[in-house]
């Protein structure tokens, strides 16, 4: 299955998180199909870029937002 999840790639204590598209079999970390935005928890408020068009494009194929891009998704617009 097809998720939209974060991948996080900040140093230790400074989370910082791509949000990209991949199977689910692979690791959080690891090989991704498309990055479609970043995450930055940091700053106030929070910085979020979503590229929406390609979000709603891979929502209609199938891909399955988890529960926090979801939120996230909601708060930039695109869903």
């Amino acid at each position: 299955m097809v998720k939209i999840r974060l991948r996080r790639v900040g140093a230790k204590k400074a989370p910082y998180y791509r949000i990209v598209v991949a199977d689910s079999h692979f690791p959080r970390d690891g090989r991704f199909i498309e990055e479609i935005g970043t995450y930055n928890p940091l700053t106030e408020p929070s910085e979020i870029k979503v590229d929406a068009e390609r979000a709603q494009a891979w929502i209609k194929n199938g891909a399955q937002p988890t529960d926090t891009v979801k939120n996230l998704l909601k708060k930039a617009g695109a869903i």
